[in-house]
């Protein structure tokens, strides 16, 4: 099947006429924003069907029920919430002024101008909520957009490239195709800002690119997410929360847990509530329309990989449902549990990203920390237990891009909070005002009083006598 695909040079003619049409056309309104807004609504509403046919296509076995709920509806959320809440978010913040010029009429405000153009750079996982969703607070904000969906969901990226062609001028909204290298050119482009969801390496270039026109960044990455389970946690709601979470989108969203921290006492436990859980979820991976399948045959290489490199140096591997060989043909898979693996497994180090977990006992909380502090921090981390203090102690001596107590994934889906990474896993937020604000210009504006006094006071050149110890007697440590 042929897919078309942008030309280098058309992505660099559409953002500068976008760019242009963004400086004529003066200030954005409230209503403007909105309609834009609205306008990505109706067209999720009207072609959802041929989207989440195309996302089923691509994955090669993707329910289209959990498409329209994962991305339709995750979309939608997001672009009404900024919808229904812009009219609050765009008005001047007022700020206080120096004295003594607050009590001779000066003012002060933060007004929010949208930056321009933003470039928005979706992934495979979620391909319509990784553009449409940061889209948002992008329109929010009142800027123009130009979307890339990603090249390994290309029926997708057809079908979005023809919805918004067919409801939006490019020089609002326009959406670029094609594969690796013209996300390269994209990440070239002097984009007012850029929003880029994928891997930490690909980050690494995506920001090198950028340097060279200064365009500032969202990075939205992912790590190895770890889930912390305490003595004190329910264990068997613990065990569905992962199992549940691992079933999701087959493993393959970017604040998926990767590395599972379990009391050595328990560990046997936790393993047998784990494979309950899952196999309940999904009995069975052969035909079983409930299971997403892996993206394409490299990523279902890459996963098989690292399990079987952590079975070659020792680990023990759990599958549930119990299963003698995995579907190749349909790339659907069982969850592949590995169970205490040595340090130097290639599983131990790269995000899976996919249908398999790691399990590592602890003896003393310290242990787990510590094993957390000794990789990259990550775009989620997770802790299931009743001792609030030891629940505060690790929010206090842990860092991620945001955290679910007592469940998994659930703090993304906060629309009043901001979704983002920290290091490794990413920099910059979206969602709610937060996202608005990622978005806009924070301009400050000082209104000067009629009178300005300075000279009087001595304050100006030529400086007299009593300038110099007037300055000095100023000098304290109140």
């Amino acid at each position: 099947m042929t897919f078309s695909s942008t030309a280098p040079e058309q992505l660099s003619s559409l953002l500068a006429a976008q760019k242009k049409a963004f400086t004529q056309a003066g200030l954005v309104t409230a209503e403007q924003r909105r309609d834009r807004i609205q306008r990505v609504i109706e067209l999720l509403v009207r072609y959802q069907q041929p989207l989440v046919e195309a996302m089923d296509a691509d994955f090669g076995g993707r329910p289209q029920g959990f498409s329209l709920m994962n991305d339709v509806l995750g979309s939608l959320a997001s672009l009404k919430y900024a919808r229904d809440h812009l009219d609050h978010w765009v008005e001047d913040e007022p700020r206080h002024v120096f004295s003594p010029y607050d009590q001779m009429g000066a003012k002060a405000w933060v007004m929010h101008q949208p930056k321009g153009s933003i470039g928005i750079l979706g992934t495979w996982n979620a391909p319509l909520f990784t553009l449409l969703s940061p889209l948002a607070c992008v329109l929010a904000a009142g800027n123009r957009a130009i979307l890339k969906p990603s090249e390994v969901v290309p029926r997708t990226a057809q079908v979005l490239a023809q919805a918004f062609a067919e409801l939006f001028d490019p020089l609002e909204i326009g959406v670029v195709t094609g594969d690796a290298e013209l996300a390269q050119v994209f990440t070239s482009q002097p984009f007012d800002h850029l929003v880029f969801t994928g891997s930490t390496a690909v980050a690494r270039s995506v920001m090198r690119n950028a340097a060279e026109n200064l365009v500032p960044l969202t990075l939205e990455l992912g790590g190895k997410s770890p889930v912390i389970i305490s003595r004190s946690a329910d264990l068997a709601k613990a065990a569905f929360s992962i199992a549940v979470a691992k079933a999701n989108n087959g493993g393959q969203i970017c604040i998926n847990p990767d590395v599972v921290y379990v009391p050595r006492a328990l560990m046997e436990d936790f393993i047998g509530l784990l494979g309950a859980a899952y196999s309940e979820l999904l009995p069975t991976t052969d035909d079983n329309p409930d299971v997403v399948a892996v993206v394409n045959a490299r990523h279902a290489q890459r996963i098989d990989g690292y399990v079987q490199d952590a079975r070659e140096r020792g680990a023990r591997v759990e599958c549930f449902p119990q299963a003698p060989e995995t579907d190749a043909r349909t790339r659907r898979r069982a969850l592949q549990v590995v169970i205490d693996p040595a340090r130097d497994s290639r599983i131990m180090h790269e995000e899976i990203f996919g249908p398999a977990l790691v399990v590592l006992p602890y003896e003393r909380l310290d242990q787990a920390l510590s094993d957390i502090h000794s990789r990259e921090r990550p775009l989620a981390l997770y802790y299931f237990g009743q001792n609030e203090e030891e629940q505060r102690h690790v929010l206090q001596n842990t860092i991620s891009g945001g955290v679910s107590i007592n469940d998994v994934m659930m703090h993304a889906a906060l629309h009043d909070a901001p979704f983002g990474g920290v290091g490794a896993s990413g920099m910059g937020h979206y969602h709610g005002r937060e996202g608005f604000l990622e978005f806009s210009h924070m301009r400050s504006v000082y209104k000067a009083p009629a009178h300005d006094p300075r000279r009087e006071w001595g304050l100006l050149p030529p400086y007299g006598e009593h300038f110099l110890p007037t300055m000095q007697s100023m000098v304290t440590a109140d």
